[in-house]
């Protein structure tokens, strides 16, 4: 490991559930909607009908093993992860190896890592969300999140609402750390694949402008 660690502080919260719906608990008793949950309760209808097209074409119980190998893959990924960014050094599970590979052509090039798996609140827009990463990518100061996927994403469309969640924890992160000097204008998803380079989504001033527009649209549906 080679990058530098100079951590934020992270605001204590605890994750809860009410009928399907998520929500970050802090220590003063305000209780906030997760991003998640606000777009996943405000998904278009064309959103919905596709998940639902797909779930006919490859059977219920084939959909249900995807998306529970998919979750277990990934929550697998984000612990390494975390190990690796705070500077723990352990062994990588085999189950995740190709996907760590991938990342190794990203990996190299952060340096100056400020929060890793942080909640972050936005008491003026009532929302919460856990970050993956803030951190410095070739230099720049960015937020980071990370996704597994079995094959590449190729487009930004095909990344669904994950730009309109990246934008609303940028949202999230200026608003809480106001006091510690920190304004994130760039942001970037990083996508780890079996056996070939990670692909990296890269955002910059403009396109989370755009994106935060949306996810505001979204916000103002979810509390209508």
């Amino acid at each position: 490991m080679a990058h530098t660690i100079n951590l934020l502080p992270s605001p204590t919260a605890r994750l809860s559930r009410a009928k399907g719906r998520s929500y970050y608990l802090d220590t003063q008793g305000h209780r906030l909607p997760s991003v998640t949950t606000i777009l996943n309760a405000t998904k278009p209808p064309a959103a919905r009908q596709a998940l639902a097209r797909w779930k006919q074409r490859v059977g219920k119980d084939t959909a249900q093993q995807i998306s529970t190998q998919a979750s277990r893959r990934g929550t697998l990924t984000h612990k390494h992860l975390k190990d690796y960014l705070l500077g723990h050094v352990s062994a990588c599970p085999e189950a995740i190896r190709p996907y760590w590979q991938s990342l190794e052509t990203v990996l190299p090039h952060l340096s100056n890592v400020r929060l890793v798996e942080g909640t972050v609140f936005h008491y003026d827009l009532c929302y919460a969300g856990k970050v993956d990463c803030i951190a410095s990518y070739h230099g720049e100061p960015c937020l980071i999140d990370w996704k597994t996927s079995d094959r590449p994403k190729e487009s930004i469309q095909r990344l669904y609402d994950n730009p309109l969640q990246l934008a609303a924890y940028c949202g999230a992160i200026n608003h809480t750390y106001t006091d510690h000097d920190i304004h994130l204008t760039k942001a970037m998803i990083v996508v780890a694949l079996p056996d070939e380079a990670a692909e990296v989504f890269w955002f910059d001033t403009e396109d989370l402008r755009n994106h935060w527009h949306h996810w505001q649209d979204r916000l103002r549906e979810f509390y209508a």
